[in-house]
C-alpha cells in the first residue's frame, strides 16, 4: 500500500501541547505548528518562561497574525492540550513524565526524547531498562495513548524561517495503530514531512539510539541530516 496523505484525519482544531517548549527541540517544533495554524501550549517548569517564550514563537516570521500560542506550566499544558509532546533533556524524562501522569491520562502523548550521551569520541546511545525512552514514558503512562515520533528532526531546521519545507519523514512507533494517523496528519500540517508507522514501542530504541548517528553525519557533513524512507 502506497502513502496517502489523503487519507490522514483533520486535525487541524487540535490543541498541542509541547512539555519542554522551551528548549531547542520543542520551540522548533512549536513554531512550526504555530506556523501551520495549530493552537500551541508551551510547557515549562518556569510558567513565567513559557509565556515568554510563547510570545516569542508568535512574533516569529510566517506565524500567523492571531495565532493562538500561550505558555504556562507543564501541569496546566497537559490538562488543556488534546495532543502533549514531551521534548525535555533525557536526564529530567522519568521525573517529568511521573509527575504528569494525572493530567495526561486521557491524552495522546508523543515522546521526541532521545537517550544519549556524549564523551570524547562523541554521541552514543545509553541503556534504558525499560528499553527506549518512549516504553519509560508509556509505562508511566497506562491511561494515556503513547507513541514515539519526531526524534530524528533537527532543531535548526525547525528553527529557521526562511526554510519553508523540511523534506523528511517521521517515523511513529505506537502499540495504537489508530494513533498513526493523527501522528502522521501532525507531521503533515509541517511542509515536506511525511508520517510513517515503524513498528510497536519495542522497535522505538534503534530509532532513538540512530539519532547518534545523525550527529555525527552532521557534524562530518556539516548538514542537517535527517530520514527519509523509500519505495513508499
Amino acid at each position: 500500500m502506497a502513502y496517502d496523505a489523503s487519507t490522514l484525519p483533520d486535525v487541524s482544531g487540535m490543541t498541542v501541547g509541547i512539555i519542554g517548549g522551551t528548549g531547542d527541540q520543542g520551540r522548533g517544533l512549536a513554531y512550526r505548528f504555530a506556523r501551520a495554524g495549530q493552537t500551541v501550549l508551551i510547557g515549562s517548569r518556569s510558567a513565567e518562561r513559557a509565556a515568554q517564550s510563547a510570545e516569542e514563537i508568535a512574533a516569529l516570521p510566517g506565524v500567523p497574525a492571531g495565532a493562538e500560542v500561550a505558555g504556562a506550566g507543564n501541569e496546566e499544558v497537559a490538562r488543556l492540550s488534546d495532543v502533549v509532546v514531551i521534548a525535555v533533556p533525557w536526564d529530567g524524562h522519568a521525573a517529568t513524565v511521573a509527575a504528569l501522569a494525572e493530567p495526561l491520562a486521557g491524552k495522546i502523548v508523543i515522546d521526541c526524547v532521545n537517550p544519549l550521551g556524549f564523551d570524547k569520541q562523541g554521541p552514543y546511545a545509553l541503556a534504558v531498562p525499560e528499553g527506549s525512552a518512549v516504553q519509560q514514558a508509556a509505562g508511566m503512562l497506562p491511561d494515556s495513548r503513547v507513541c514515539a515520533a519526531f526524534n530524528h528532526v533537527s532543531a535548526p531546521l525547525l528553527a529557521d524561517p526562511e526554510i519553508e519545507r523540511i523534506e523528511l519523514d517521521v517515523l511513529i512507533c505506537t502499540e495504537d495503530r489508530e494513533l498513526v494517523g493523527v501522528v502522521a496528519a501532525l507531521a503533515a500540517r509541517i511542509p515536506g514531512m511525511r508520517g510513517v508507522y515503524a513498528g510497536r514501542l519495542r522497535n522505538a530504541h534503534q530509532i532513538e539510539a540512530f539519532t547518534a548517528n545523525l550527529i555525527a553525519i552532521n557534524k562530518r557533513y556539516k548538514a542537517h541530516a535527517g530520514i527519509r524512507v523509500t519505495d513508499l
